[in-house]
């Protein structure tokens, strides 16, 4: 079974190598830049990534992949994401099922750091998965184009375009797959650093639970 697996990128050549290479296979897979000064470009088409243009903005760059798919399952995914080993197996077992046609699923979110503070922002990502039915854009998200189309896709917003399609998708209709979405915890660390400043733990995990 083919997929189509979509990436935004920005200026993202220095971790999409590594996302690329995961995914070995015949899969189709679309990586949709949104302006980078980089060679982000390049490097997409040398590993064999067919490489759209569109606006600069997430939500704006996945909605135009999305509709240059040639499959029926799509997978979204970030530029500093890396699928762990197990990933392909996973989702055939996923898409195998003619009732998750009108579900859609994500991965398990992991951080490629090994202190004590990624694991315990993994832990609330799981906490607001598990209770919120939120999964975060760097867990990837997998969906049968039926599905993407009846909850109207990807809006072209400038934050939070992953919050918006998951609500609309709904918590009854999201399922958990027990092989990580590895992202690069650069971003994540700075954040919580920044804000651990200013909240503890017990409020910061809150504001982890509710935001994006």
């Amino acid at each position: 079974m083919r997929l189509s697996i979509i990436i935004p990128v920005l200026d993202a050549s220095r971790t999409l190598p590594k996302t690329l290479a995961a995914l070995a296979g015949d899969d189709d897979i679309v990586v949709v830049d949104g302006g980078s000064m980089d060679d982000s470009a390049d490097c997409a088409t040398q590993l064999g990534a067919c490489v759209l243009a569109a606006p600069r903005g997430r939500g704006c760059q996945l909605q135009a992949g999305a509709e240059a798919a040639c499959t029926d399952w799509l997978l979204f995914l970030h530029a500093d994401t890396v699928l762990d080993r197990g990933w392909r197996e996973t989702i055939n077992c996923f898409c195998a099922k003619a009732e998750n046609r009108a579900r859609a699923a994500a991965f398990r979110f992991a951080l490629d750091d090994p202190s004590p503070q990624a694991r315990r922002l993994e832990r609330m990502v799981a906490w607001r998965v598990r209770w919120l039915g939120l999964p975060y854009g760097d867990q990837g998200l997998l969906i049968h184009r039926d599905l993407y189309r009846a909850v109207g896709g990807f809006k072209p917003l400038p934050l939070m375009e992953d919050v918006d399609l998951v609500r609309r998708i709904g918590r009854a209709r999201l399922v958990a797959l027990p092989v990580a979405a590895r992202t690069s915890a650069t971003r994540w660390l700075a954040f919580a650093q920044r804000a651990q400043s200013r909240l503890p733990w017990s409020l910061l995990s809150r504001r982890f639970a509710a935001c994006d």
